[in-house]
């Protein structure tokens, strides 16, 4: 039976070793405590490393034997790996970038080469415990490389990458050295899931700023594949947290807190210890509330948990002393002997006593200064099933798109932080009530079961999608069709696009000419006399002919306005005017003014506006605004706007690549093959006789029956073609 192959950093436990056995205890962490509950009972098994570092090999095989009894099986790195792969790259480089602290980020070639290393051990762990049909499941920063090494031994696995912390903007994720190839790391995935639309934005752009990587709707095509992105918001098991507040251990728990803290209203916070978190921010807010509001002292009381995290990385120890700093001043400026305002606990406590500071308190304060989506603020929420109780959410937040009844704040604003604390402690319980239902409904049917359920849904989508796009694609079978038609054919005609099609593309599209290779394919096909070629391009007829005038082929310019046969003289396919372009050309010129590194072609009936020079997400927002405004501008012209590779073209409507190839197929060819790379391509593939052959080159979506994946693999075919005779 197929399985799920959970990755993650760690393990979903603790693990402790004392007098020769080994004792449990369950993780603190978002991931931990998101799929804790349902890892054990969907036929899943979890990888990590188990947290603690073995000797010998007896101990290691005890280790895993016990483990692998609660679906859970260990990877064992040295104490070398974790220093470097992560406490020093994942920790020292990812997470301060990812959470746009640029000034704690570090980066040191031998920690990012500890970083790949380790995420290959990882794959060669899951490689061994694959089987045909299992789904892989990678988790997190520490595993970027993952999926693509994965991806590597395992090219048909099904493959999702879920990222739990946020994704920074172009600006901050380009200061990363290695940032082409992590951004490659994510695509070995079929399905990349993020928390927040916000961080899907931010992946698209620098896929695109770095890599040249465009999206549709959400889709990349990469290395043959359709990769989806999409935005997942995790929930929380909420029947668990819903029912244990009133259960019996954590009744008595309650009590034991409201003995100890008294008649008091109880403001609470739980963080890991991080600077993301916002901790000191908070404490002194809170100390400006007591200030500003002296009729609350004695009243309320602050908790404060927080869990222990990477206390061997230097901003971690230094962030504890300032807690421990702004508590002792705190207490010391406002306590009493009978009441403190903060009590500070660091330490992980379990989820008994974690659900009964949840169902005591009248206030959660959570304001982490950014976070990927912060599950203890919906634990809270779970937790008050009376449906009373204030929540208090910082707008950095992926929760925050959810649960918009809370007070959403910003974490670096002080005084809105002091105006939510009195507002949440003067609520009235109505108002508490209505608020906190809408959450916890939100909640209940966003929980991780329903995460879980569509996360996969969409990655088995995405398979199917992949499998059928994959049938179009020139496989051994069809491309035996296709050659033995080719070569029981007496008359064979044969279409071919220029720039993405036959030659890469290029900055300066003059620099496009025809290399050695190409001018050896066009020599060997157009020798055959049964052949007959047609270069059917954008280009202008001058460039053309300057490109193609050695070789025996027939030639269109300007998507069809212009035709050669053979040596001939050029022909309009039509009358075609260019009065228009009086109107048109100072238009493009605006933009060209107002776009650095954009330039205008100009052609005999058509002009082209070109931006691939210019940065790639300004040039796509301009040449938008700029078909938003020809649209208006042509719309009683008869003119036909066309985006293609980096440009938008203009040019009289009444023509197009589909009818001026007509002037061929109105003879006898018993074999036509089309072949190009762009929307104007779709005319020429549509007018073919149904039992010709359209070839798409790259994988958007096409009328094309056959896709290959690049200019390459065209000439790849063309020379079967030859040798398919000789």
């Amino acid at each position: 039976m197929a399985k799920t192959i959970i990755i993650s950093n760690r393990l979903p436990l603790t693990i402790q070793k004392k007098d020769g056995t080994f004792s449990y205890s369950e993780s603190a962490g978002g991931l931990a405590t998101g799929l804790g509950s349902i890892y054990k009972t969907n036929n899943m098994l979890w990888v990590g490393w188990p947290g603690i570092n073995l000797k010998t090999d007896t101990e290691r095989i005890a280790l895993k034997i016990e483990l692998l009894k609660e679906n859970l099986f260990p990877i064992f790195l040295t104490d070398k790996d974790i220093e470097n792969y992560y406490v020093g790259f994942s920790n020292k480089t990812i997470w301060p970038i990812y959470h746009y602290f640029t000034q704690y980020a570090s980066f040191h070639h031998d920690l990012w080469l500890s970083y790949k290393k380790v995420n290959r051990i990882f794959c060669d762990e899951i490689v061994k415990l694959y089987k045909p049909g299992d789904i892989i499941w990678v988790h997190d920063y520490q595993q970027l490389m993952l999926s693509s090494y994965l991806r590597q031994k395992l090219p048909q696995a099904t493959i999702g990458f879920f990222q739990h912390i946020p994704f920074p903007s172009y600006e901050v994720f380009r200061s990363i050295p290695w940032r082409e190839e992590i951004l490659k790391g994510y695509l070995g995935a079929d399905l990349i899931g993020f928390h927040t639309y916000d961080d899907t934005r931010h992946f698209f752009s620098c896929l695109k700023r770095v890599l040249g990587i465009e999206n549709n709707l959400g889709k990349i095509e990469y290395e043959q594949r359709t990769i989806h992105v999409d935005a997942f918001p995790m929930g929380i098991d909420f029947e668990k947290f819903n029912t244990s507040a009133s259960e019996q251990d954590t009744t008595a728990k309650v009590l034991e807190y409201k003995a100890s803290l008294g008649d008091r209203k109880i403001i609470l916070s739980i963080d890991r210890l991080d600077y993301s978190k916002g901790i000191p921010q908070r404490l002194m807010a809170y100390e400006s509330f007591l200030e500003k509001y002296p009729e609350y002292h004695s009243k309320i009381i602050l908790v404060q948990l927080t869990v222990p995290s990477r206390y061997d990385v230097s901003h971690y120890r230094n962030l504890k002393i300032e807690i421990d700093e702004l508590v002792g001043r705190i207490n010391g400026k406002f306590g009493k002997i009978n009441w403190m305002p903060i009590h500070y606990i660091f330490r992980a406590i379990p989820f008994t006593h974690l659900s009964a500071l949840y169902a005591i308190s009248d206030v959660a304060l959570i304001t982490p200064i950014r976070d990927g989506m912060n599950l203890v603020s919906k634990e809270y929420v779970a937790t008050r099933h009376l449906n009373t109780g204030v929540l208090i959410l910082s707008e950095m937040t992926g929760a925050a798109k959810e649960l918009v009844e809370a007070i959403i704040v910003n974490p670096n604003d002080k005084e809105a932080l002091i105006a939510s604390l009195k507002k949440a402690l003067s609520m009235s319980k109505e108002e508490q009530k209505k608020r906190m239902t809408s959450m916890r409904n939100t909640i209940r049917a966003y929980n991780v079961h329903n995460w879980l359920e569509i996360f996969m849904g969409r990655l088995a989508y995405t398979k199917e999608l992949q499998k059928e796009k994959a049938s179009k694609f020139i496989s051994s079978k069809n491309n035996e069709h296709i050659l033995k038609t080719y070569k029981k054919a007496e008359k064979r005609l044969i279409l071919l696009d220029y720039d993405g099609t036959l030659m890469p593309f290029f900055n300066n599209p003059y620099d496009a000419q025809p290399d050695k290779e190409l001018c050896s394919i066009l020599d060997l096909l157009t020798a055959d006399d049964k052949n007959q070629v047609v270069i059917i391009s954008g280009r202008d007829k001058n460039t053309l002919t300057n490109f193609m005038d050695d070789f025996k082929v027939d030639l269109v310019a300007e998507h069809g306005i212009w035709y050669r046969k053979g040596i001939a003289e050029w022909k309009l396919s039509g009358q075609q005017t260019e009065s228009w372009k009086k109107e048109i050309m100072p238009f493009l010129k605006m933009y060209v003014a107002r776009t650095p590194g954009t330039f205008i072609e100009e052609k005999d009936y058509s002009l082209v506006w070109h931006f691939r020079k210019t940065d790639s997400e300004f040039g796509e927002m301009r040449a938008s605004e700029l078909m938003a405004n020809l649209n208006y501008l042509t719309s009683q012209m008869n003119l036909q706007l066309l985006e293609g590779n980096k440009v938008v073209e203009i040019k009289d409507s009444k023509v197009n690549k589909g009818k001026v190839a007509d002037l061929w197929l109105e003879e006898n060819y018993d074999f036509v093959v089309a072949i190009g790379d762009d929307r104007t391509d779709e005319d020429m593939f549509k007018i073919l006789p149904k039992w010709g052959h359209s070839i798409k080159v790259g994988h958007q979506e096409t009328s094309a029956k056959y896709c290959v994946a690049n200019y390459q693999d065209v000439r790849e075919l063309l020379l079967t073609f030859i040798k398919s005779i000789e």
